[in-house]
């Protein structure tokens, strides 16, 4: 796939005029210029043509990185150096913005591009009516051949471009080779909830390895169900499992932007019980959209973007409340509920109607009234539900079973279409499986399940990991932690100072980073860490770093509850005593008034141990891990408290700063 609108070896690009250029990238872009951008590529074009008489090489313009759903301005391929050129034309100083905007471009093709990964990448931002600015070039602790981004005028950028590749000496790059590379990218949740409502196929965004399941087959296995579903006018439920950060909601986000038109018959609502998910994505999308249409010079409210977004992106429990008000069918033939597994019992949903509803003797747990509702439509309808395997986290959240026992209670006429995982022990399906098995129309499916994390990009065992390491299993842990702790850098150390200064040391461009901690972990709040405060998350997932609301700003923490379903770069997890670790197994406590109580029911045992399995699974590159020193003057936050979860985490073999 040609991923650039222009590209040649530099010498033909002396050669021919810029007309032929501009009509090339004009043609290659498959959409209506608008004046500025035309003459912003003259102007780089006449930049270039002057620069680079010196220099052999291959030039690239408008260079695709479908992950992020932008494009570099130019990629330079000169000696063993590729240059990612981030022109800012009419401007006379350099940005922060447009620093990190060529630092991302650079650090995404490290990670994602096959053919670049060993290479040397300098990011240059040059602002052309800037008039001094003296590049300096320099490494950073990553020590993996992505020079800090730099800053260049006009009148240096030849002589920033020599010296970067006498810096990086070795021969020429391959061109056909680096052409070649596969790129194979693992964007966050809202990168690809953005680049799929653009437009993008999940297969431009989605890795296409075989070490990883790919998502475009299970895609390919729902829309099969749905377009059968349809055809044959029958209903079905669909059931898809999948390890941390495989890759489920994504699938179910996928299914639901190709489907918005809600005058198609096909017409799908991506639901999901997790309002921080919600609110972030529907935000970013929002945002995202505004942007797009002011640089098109097209007329853009926030609001009119917000309604947009929200047809096809709800809160499942609106959904139910609507759907309790109106008694006909939904407009939606399809819907696909994200951690399906967290729908409320019976029990929890007949006690909110009661309670915040005023709607007594509610009969129906959340799975078979949400399942009721599809019903009512005459002739089909499919329910995909998206399960996560200990993901669990609240009180009332009904588990799998219970939408297999609300089909086999309510529904024997729907057919279900299984994952052929979901009878592994993580997503709690119990005996309701059996009662499957003498259930007319069951089909299992192995692609419904996705094996293998793609947030972890670096290192695909880090939920091995923490499951092992959760589990108590120490000698499967030390092995995993070997193998993962290269690519995946994890750190421990009872300093929250150091582990701030580790984060920022580490983040690169707009890679973002924040500290996570337990719902239960109240005596944080010596660190200055109160977990009781609520946070805004779309403000702490979406904002800068200017911004004090964010997470960049390391104040506010974000919970299980903030987090779960989203994901940062790099994460701070701060360990409180709420879960401590004894030889004889975890102990489960709740700060309540002024000591700590034992937990002792198994649910909420669970919940606590299922909280530190989220907390621990939200980072993509690395983590450090803090547990406090406690405080011995201090009788809820006694050393005793801390020293055994710290003594345990480092002799499972995590290094210590």
């Amino acid at each position: 796939m040609k991923r650039d609108y222009y590209s040649s070896s530099i010498t033909q690009f002396l050669d021919i005029s810029a007309d032929e250029i501009l009509g090339a990238l004009t043609r290659n872009s498959g959409f209506a210029i608008e004046p500025t951008q035309l003459d912003a590529w003259l102007q780089e074009i006449a930049i270039l043509k002057d620069v680079l008489h010196d220099f052999d090489g291959q030039i690239y313009f408008e260079y695709s990185i479908p992950r992020m759903g932008k494009r570099i301005d130019t990629v330079l391929l000169i000696g063993s150096a590729l240059f990612v050129l981030e022109f800012k034309i009419g401007e006379n100083h350099f940005t922060s913005y447009a620093m990190n905007q060529a630092y991302d471009y650079a650090v995404d093709l490290k990670n994602f591009h096959e053919s670049s990964r060993d290479l040397f990448i300098a990011p240059i931002v040059v602002a052309t009516n800037a008039t001094e600015s003296a590049p300096s070039i320099t490494t950073t602790v990553h020590n993996d051949k992505v020079l800090a981004p730099m800053r260049s005028t006009v009148a240096l950028l030849g002589s920033t471009l020599r010296r970067v590749t006498e810096f990086t000496g070795g021969g020429a790059i391959n061109v056909a080779e680096w052409e070649g590379g596969r790129y194979s990218p693992t964007p966050t949740i809202i990168e690809a909830a953005m680049a799929l409502y653009n437009h993008h196929s999940v297969a431009d965004i989605s890795r296409s390895d075989a070490a990883a399941i790919n998502l475009t087959a299970t895609s390919a296995a729902i829309s099969d169900i749905i377009e059968a579903a349809r055809a044959d006018c029958f209903k079905a439920v669909c059931f898809v499992t999948g390890v941390p950060g495989a890759g489920k909601t994504l699938v179910g986000l996928n299914i639901a932007t190709q489907r918005r038109d809600d005058s198609n018959e096909l017409y799908s609502v991506f639901l999901s019980g997790n309002e921080p998910l919600v609110t972030v994505l529907r935000e970013a999308l929002a945002r995202d959209r505004v942007r797009e249409r002011k640089k098109s010079n097209k007329k853009a409210t926030k609001r009119e973007a917000e309604r947009e977004v929200s047809l096809f992106i709800q809160n499942v429990h609106h959904f139910r409340d609507e759907y309790i008000i109106d008694s006909g069918p939904p407009k939606e033939h399809v819907t696909l509920f994200d951690e399906a597994q967290r729908a409320w019992n019976l029990r929890k949903t007949a006690s909110f109607m009661k309670t915040r509803k005023k709607h007594a003797n509610f009969s129906q747990s959340e799975p078979e009234f949400l399942i009721s509702c599809l019903d009512r439509h005459l002739d089909w309808a499919v329910v995909v539900c998206l399960v996560g395997g200990g993901q669990e986290i609240n009180t009332g959240e009904a588990g799998i079973s219970e939408w297999i026992e609300a089909l086999n209670r309510a529904f024997p006429h729907w057919r279900v279409y299984v994952s052929s995982r979901l009878s592994d022990s993580e997503y709690a399906a119990g005996h309701a499986l059996e009662s499957l098995q003498t259930r007319e129309h069951v089909t299992i499916r192995d692609e419904l399940h996705l094996a293998v994390s793609m947030r972890s990009f670096r290192a695909e065992n880090v939920s091995l990991l923490v499951k092992q390491l959760l589990d108590l299993e120490v000698r499967q842990a030390r092995t995993t932690l070997t193998n993962v702790s290269e690519q995946y850098p994890m750190v421990l150390t009872r300093d929250l100072t150091k582990a701030k200064h580790w984060l920022r040391e580490r983040a690169r461009g707009t890679e973002r980073y924040g500290i996570v901690a337990s719902s239960w972990a109240e005596r944080l709040k010596p660190l200055a860490l109160n977990v009781k405060y609520t946070i805004e998350p779309a403000l702490w997932f979406l904002n800068g770093p200017e911004d004090v609301r964010s997470s960049f700003y390391l104040e506010d923490v974000a919970t299980q509850f903030d987090v779960q379903g989203l994901e940062l770069d790099w994460a701070c997890v701060t360990w409180d005593a709420d879960f401590r670790y004894t030889p004889h197994g975890w102990e489960h406590k709740k700060f309540v008034g002024k000591c700590w109580n034992r937990i002792n029911k198994p649910e909420r045992q669970l919940y606590q141990k299922n909280a530190y399995r989220v907390l621990l699974t939200r980072a993509r590159q690395g983590m450090v891990i803090v547990v406090p020193t406690g405080d011995p003057n201090d009788p809820t936050r006694m050393p005793e408290f801390y020293d055994p979860t710290f003594n345990y985490l480092q002799d499972i073999g995590f290094i210590t700063i």
